[in-house]
């Protein structure tokens, strides 16, 4: 019954962008962008503030109009900085914070635009760039770790900023090619042509990006730090094949395969090969 009303609405939603798109195109375009970039769930509130951040020194950051959260938890001179994913917050990591401390490193975890308690409800990879670099530039963390959409704001990050403090990165269930993701959403939302190619003009002019080059095996192929790039192959969110696309241009980096633990990819023997990477 869920999934039926579920149906009905997206294709109520997509029917209604589309009769927009004949009466005022950018508008409809500007729907259409809003709709996919807004997460829907990963703020957090003083109500609902996660115990595991409780612990954690909390920092607020102020870039441009927008303000982003950072947690720390503080240990010694070596640094790990935490990127979560789409519809998530710095909370997702504490099944793999226990590894990690065990090294004695600082923890620093991040929200992204418009999640945990980040300002804005925008979420977009070049601005997470942004907050990630303004936290390196302070921090100089030598380790980074990204899960999913975090993943890949890594790869792209690490590829436009080319940052030589940072020795490795390990990249969990992340996509590469992001038109697949776009032309998901339009798939569901059955959008015509005309928001489908006004959508890509968006990413165009405001972003400066081609979608064909917004790629996660294309910002691997420019990175020199090694790597540790995990997948699940039962995976239903991300497909298998985008962590072997990153892998397969990525030189210096190794690929892992798990099976059974889907999209989060919690899982002790992982975050022991995770640790095992980065401090061994």
């Amino acid at each position: 019954m869920k999934k039926s009303i579920y149906f009905v609405f997206t294709k109520s939603v997509g029917l209604y962008i589309n009769f927009l798109s004949f009466v005022f195109p950018e508008k409809a375009t500007q729907l259409a962008y809003s709709l996919f970039s807004e997460p829907r769930k990963g703020k957090l509130s003083k109500a609902n503030f996660p115990k595991v951040l409780q612990g954690a020194e909390n920092e607020t950051f102020q870039h441009n109009e927008h303000s982003f959260q950072t947690y720390t938890w503080k240990g010694n001179d070596k640094t790990i900085l935490l990127v979560h994913g789409w519809e998530s917050n710095a909370s997702r990591w504490e099944n793999i914070l226990p590894y990690l401390q065990k090294s004695g490193s600082t923890i620093i975890a991040i929200d992204g635009p418009a999640h945990g308690l980040s300002s804005g409800k925008e979420f977009n990879i070049p601005q997470y760039a942004e907050f990630i670099d303004i936290v390196v530039q302070k921090f100089k963390p030598q380790y980074l770790i990204g899960h999913s959409l975090g993943g890949k704001t890594c790869l792209y990050y690490q590829s436009v900023y080319q940052n030589n403090s940072l020795e490795k990165m390990v990249i969990l269930g992340s996509p590469s090619d992001f038109k697949i993701i776009l032309d998901n959403y339009i798939r569901l939302l059955s959008l015509n042509s005309k928001i489908s190619k006004g959508l890509e003009a968006h990413y165009l002019t405001h972003f400066k990006l081609e979608l064909e080059h917004f790629s996660g095996k294309r910002f691997a192929s420019k990175i020199k730090t090694k790597g540790f790039i995990a997948h699940d192959i039962d995976d239903a969110v991300v497909l298998f094949e985008e962590g072997k696309k990153i892998a397969s241009t990525w030189e210096d980096a190794i690929f892992f395969e798990t099976k059974g633990l889907g999209h989060s990819m919690h899982d002790d023997e992982l975050y022991k090969r995770v640790s095992e990477f980065l401090f061994e």
